[in-house]
């Protein structure tokens, strides 16, 4: 069985997040990257079956050699081979076919993504690179098992669990509850030294005409002081809800 995990390279929530040139760059300076959570939970879940169905794990990001660092750590968490598409990429349909080009030329039985990154959460890349294969999706996957040629399912849906049943090949959008946090997997010393030796290969990206680009961005805007009322003074505030809020 191949598993082919896709992964994002994303911004530490902890960091300061700033931005340049007109507030059209986002300001990498001092930020900490990680492994984008929901696919470290997917990761995590494709070691699982590396451990019980003897399956070959392989990792894939599509982004410059600033990724290297946060695929060489999947591979200390236990991926066999990664795979990094040298391009940066201006938003999820690039990435999703840059993905595609890849799953074309190998066979994978299993795709994982994360649901959503948690630098732009746009939920787009695992469905798009479904529809550009033409294979089964689940997202917002919480339980995944495998028997045979058989994939069972079980995904979140508002006020409850849906289980589904499909065929291999399957993408999954993963999330937490795939594994729990207490899960995943930190990389040991052995782990870490024989990343060093597995296979990082660096591939050239497909032409693709960009369809879409950022103009702006835009930080939220600050909260205001809070103002405190007293407990008995109700018609103060009724007139702060009313006249300053403006919610009543």
């Amino acid at each position: 069985m191949r598993i082919l995990v896709c992964i994002s390279n994303v911004p530490d929530t902890t960091s300061k997040i700033n931005f340049v040139d007109e507030n059209t760059l986002f300001d990498t300076n001092g930020v900490q990257f990680i492994i984008n959570p929901n696919d470290e939970f997917g990761l995590t879940r494709a070691i699982w079956m590396k451990q019980q169905q003897s399956a070959e794990v392989t990792v894939v990001t599509v982004g410059d050699n600033s990724c290297e660092s946060t695929l060489r750590k999947c591979l200390a968490i236990g991926a066999d081979n990664a795979i990094r598409i040298d391009l940066k990429p201006t938003d999820g349909f690039q990435v999703a076919k840059q993905l595609a080009k890849i799953c074309q030329e190998t066979n994978y039985d299993i795709i994982i993504a994360g649901r959503e990154s948690i630098d732009y959460n746009g939920a787009m890349v695992p469905g798009m690179l479904a529809a550009l294969l033409d294979y089964n999706f689940v997202t917002n996957c919480v339980a995944l098992d495998v028997e045979a040629e058989n994939a069972h399912a079980s995904r979140e849906i508002d006020g409850g669990i849906e289980i589904i049943s499909c065929q291999l090949p399957i993408i999954i959008g993963a999330q937490k509850g795939l594994v729990e946090e207490k899960d995943l997997i930190i990389p040991n010393m052995r782990g870490i030294m024989q990343a060093r030796q597995k296979p990082l290969k660096v591939i050239e990206p497909t032409e693709d005409e960009v369809k879409s680009s950022i103009l702006k961005f835009e930080k939220p805007i600050p909260k205001g002081e809070v103002k405190l009322v007293p407990a008995d003074d109700i018609d103060q505030l009724i007139d702060l809800l009313h006249n300053e809020a403006n919610v009543i």
